[in-house]
């Protein structure tokens, strides 16, 4: 019987940060956001317009991991 090798998998975790909190640090906290991607699809990093919290507006959310 033979195994079956592993391969790499497609979809991965990644962590979303807000932009304007880490420029400013008089800010009580970042807020970040998890979510999931296609490696195979998007293979840069991903970029979304999600809500923060301590902004109180809509902004840019940069994956960091």
């Amino acid at each position: 019987m033979q195994k079956k090798k592993k391969k790499k998998e497609l979809r991965i975790l990644i962590i979303l940060e807000c932009i304007e909190c880490r420029k400013n640090e008089k800010k009580p906290g970042i807020s970040r956001y998890h979510s999931e991607k296609n490696r195979a699809n998007t293979t840069k990093k991903l970029e979304l317009k999600k809500f923060c919290k301590y902004c109180i507006t809509h902004t840019i959310h940069k994956e960091i991991k």
